[in-house]
């Protein structure tokens, strides 16, 4: 059993790296070299950081960055549709979809509002990828009550692939993670962003 005083100020620290992290991104003009941050922090946060879900012996791995992953995109309207996954100690997380992103040449994703405390945009996806190169229950793109997002550019939002990341189950099997939906499952390949952990000597 974890310290709770100890481990409330481990996930607040954790927290506000995150969006101190995602802040400098958007601020970034260039899209490669913002990526290539993120990549930076992130692993050093992932090996150092007290909050940490990795286990011992792994390490964070990503592809190169690839422009042709980066869209501008409006939020295309969808029916309303609940999900409410769940997730261990937090029992079941209600979700309500609120949109769908169409990217051009790879697919649809749900976009899903969280009606909880904290509210915000959550976008998982699984693509054809899932299980050889990447982490085979699917990865996540935007999480904006963490603030992992990317932001919007003349009303659009950035929807930038290279910037999917795993979730804390794909290296602590203690976590119990929301997974992709049926509507946030691709038939295409993303060879981009975060890959399967590493297992270093």
């Amino acid at each position: 059993m974890k310290d709770l005083c100890t481990w409330s100020q481990h996930v607040a620290s954790w927290r506000r790296e995150v969006h101190a992290l995602y802040a400098d991104v958007r601020s970034n003009a260039d899209p490669a070299t913002a990526h290539a941050a993120w990549v930076e922090r992130r692993t050093a946060l992932f090996r150092t950081h007290p909050a940490t879900a990795r286990q011992p012996g792994q390490g964070l791995r990503h592809a190169r960055y690839d422009a042709a992953y980066r869209f501008r995109l409006e939020m295309q309207p969808a029916e309303p549709e609940e999900w409410a996954p769940t997730t261990g100690s937090d029992g079941a997380v209600p979700f309500t979809r609120a949109g769908r992103f169409e990217i051009p040449g790879i697919g649809g994703l749900d976009v899903w509002w969280l009606g909880s405390y904290g509210n915000g945009i959550f976008v998982p996806l699984r693509d054809a990828t899932a299980g050889r190169t990447t982490y085979g229950a699917g990865r996540y793109l935007l999480d904006t009550v963490k603030g992992a997002d990317l932001g919007r550019e003349g009303g659009a939002w950035v929807i930038d692939l290279n910037f999917s990341y795993n979730p804390s189950c794909a290296y602590d099997p203690s976590w119990a993670c929301p997974l992709a939906p049926r509507g946030n499952r691709l038939e295409a390949e993303v060879p981009v962003g975060e890959l399967t952990p590493s297992t270093e000597g």
